[in-house]
């Protein structure tokens, strides 16, 4: 067997209280390709830092093959002072290394190099680290999250690309699918210790299910050995006194080894607080279009959605998914076409952008919104620790910034707003983002459950299939197609020349066709100072706006607001209004130059 690359031994790692890593063993060979899976908060991220030699522990050995490369794949990117994206990702590469590649990666997952990384979005910020850390081709790849704010085209192009390359592999993902298709060995990271199997993240269900009930019933032998030791020393303590001394040191041996036992972390409690029955027929939109500019983002599209269905929602990033779910559900005006909405809906929104929140703010005060200490809970209340429990965080969290929360703990708090407030109608935009394995499993059950209707936005092609009762995907120009079934049940009515559609290959198509209209000699566009300086402020203008809403919407969410003080809850009405309205010019306005910023530079 070859030597490890990278070697990890007896870690031990303690940040107060509990000790979060107890003498993890991890060993990493050439061409291996390992999925690291563990709950949110059990240390897998701080064990990938660690092997990338970013965290010093407290004790235990790190050893890394001479002259073997390790790249690191952060949750988080830091793009330092580059002033590019094609600077940021030659800085991955050593001396030597080609040059040509740290380009080719750029335009293979959309980026020109030129951008600035501080101003990227969520996913573009992804693409460009991945390209940093694939670039120099390394021996060892460590990957937190790196699915996290792609679309399905991209997952799938990191997957092929992932399995054609000669690199170890340590990854870090929630997405099923992914793990599935690319690992061959499984580090489950469980209370401190990892188990390891040397099988693929399919199999990893079952072995778990089988350790666990292995372990309950060897803590249900020690339960009845204590029971018997007991019953001895009250009953028979008689005889050679050190024997029987012998016997009491190995009963206080046996009460240490069951006080110390550290059990299974219980499992998130998520239930969505239910508002009264809507009417048979939730959604009904005939003929609907939308365009911003020359570009068509809906075009003549029809649904009719009903009680209980089950709407998964697909497509790159930039396809226009959010832009169908605001005209599906009434917050936005179609160009042409109508929608209608079903009687006595009650919409609860799960929105992926979490930056609305205060980052200062603590855990009680985003669920109670700084009012006492009682969440309410479909018009109920109920104690914030409480209700906190139920989405896994600890009592000790309460007072905790926002700011310190993982992705996977931010993802359970806005999953736990969300779902506070009654309703029948669900509309979740990216849910699975952050979040471990278990409460995937838990919030899939939650959403089998639920009575009423539920619209998702997802790239998570298994939780699609488990979720979803049909799919609607883009088909390039505004046409978007409903497909019955989960995500794979629409790539086999699509066929399989239709799978790999890329997320740029729409605009390209659309720009080819524009050119081959205007005439030859039309002088080439070119953006105006204002529009430049528009492209530059308008995201922070967003932002602002952002966040006065949600200062704003803080005060309307006292329910006394109106009976103690009736001037303050209509100024503050007007003053929502007014800002939902400059927040919508401005987003049309941005994406309007954004699309022609794209279309001069495809010119």
């Amino acid at each position: 067997m070859a030597p490890p690359l990278i070697q990890l031994k007896d870690i031990r790692l303690t940040f107060g209280g509990t000790p979060l890593l107890s003498g993890v063993e991890l060993n990493v060979a050439p061409g291996e390709r390992v999925c690291l899976i563990g709950r949110n908060g059990s240390g897998k991220s701080t064990l990938l830092k660690i092997a990338a030699g970013l965290v010093e522990p407290d004790s235990g050995t790190r050893f890394v093959q001479p002259g073997a490369t390790v790249r690191y794949l952060p949750q988080e990117p830091d793009f330092g002072e580059h002033k590019t994206t094609l600077a940021y990702v030659e800085s991955g590469l050593a001396p030597g290394d080609d040059h040509h590649q740290a380009r080719y990666l750029l335009e293979q997952l959309g980026l020109t190099g030129d951008e600035n990384p501080h101003d990227l979005s969520g996913g573009e910020a992804r693409r460009a680290a991945l390209a940093c850390v694939l670039a120099p081709s390394p021996d060892i790849l460590l990957l937190d999250e790196p699915t996290n704010h792609l679309d399905l085209s991209t997952i799938e192009w990191l997957e092929q690309e992932l399995d054609s390359r000669r690199s170890a592999l340590v990854l870090i993902s929630h997405d099923r699918r992914f793990l599935t298709n690319l690992s061959r060995s499984t580090a489950w990271l469980d209370r401190g210790r990892i188990k390891q199997i040397d099988r693929g993240f399919a199999s990893f269900e079952t072995w778990r299910d089988e350790v666990l009930a292995e372990e309950e019933r060897d803590q249900h032998k020690l339960d009845r050995k204590i029971v018997d030791e007991e019953h001895w020393l009250r009953h028979g303590v008689s005889g050679r006194r050190k024997r029987n001394v012998k016997r009491l040191a190995n009963l206080h041996a046996l009460r240490a080894q069951r006080r110390n036992y550290r059990g299974t972390s219980g499992s998130a409690n998520l239930a969505a607080a239910e508002a009264e029955q809507s009417g048979k027929l939730v959604i009904e939109a005939k003929g609907i279009s939308k365009a911003y500019g020359e570009r068509k983002i809906v075009e003549n599209f029809s649904t009719r959605i009903q009680r209980g269905d089950r709407l998964g929602i697909i497509g790159p990033n930039g396809a226009g998914k959010t832009t169908l779910v605001n005209l599906l559900t009434g917050g936005l005006q179609p160009d042409s076409g109508t929608v209608r909405l079903g009687a006595n809906l009650e919409m609860a929104t799960l929105d992926q952008h979490r930056e609305s929140l205060d980052p200062k703010s603590t855990l009680a005060e985003a669920l109670t919104g700084g009012r006492g200490d009682h969440v309410m809970v479909g018009g109920k209340p109920k104690h914030v620790v409480g209700y906190m429990k139920d989405f896994l965080f600890a009592q000790e969290q309460r007072g905790t910034p926002l700011e310190v929360l993982s992705g996977g703990e931010r993802g359970r708090l806005m999953l736990a707003r969300a779902l506070a407030k009654p309703s029948n109608l669900l509309v979740l935009d990216e849910p699975t983002n952050d979040l471990d394995l278990d409460t995937l499993d838990v919030l899939e059950e939650m959403l089998g459950d639920y009575e009423g209707t539920v619209i998702l936005i997802s790239h998570d092609r298994d939780f699609l299939d488990r979720v979803v009762t049909s799919v609607i995907a883009p088909e390039g120009n505004g046409k978007w197609i409903e497909y019955a079934g989960g995500y794979s049940d629409m790539l086999s009515q699509r066929g399989a020349d239709l799978k790999r559609e890329t997320a740029k290959a729409q605009p390209v198509a659309e720009k080819k066709e524009e050119r081959t209209v205007a005439p030859v000699s039309a002088p080439k566009r070119k953006l105006s100072f204002n529009e430049k300086h528009a492209l530059e402020t308008l995201p922070k203008k967003m932002e602002t706006l952002q966040a006065d809403i949600a200062k704003l919407q803080r005060v309307l969410d006292d329910p006394n607001l109106y009976a103690k003080d009736r001037q303050k809850f209509d100024d503050t009405s007007a003053a929502i209004a007014k800002a939902h309205e400059e927040l919508s010019a401005a987003e049309e306005r941005w994406l309007e130059l954004e699309m022609l910023r794209e279309e001069i530079e495809q010119a």
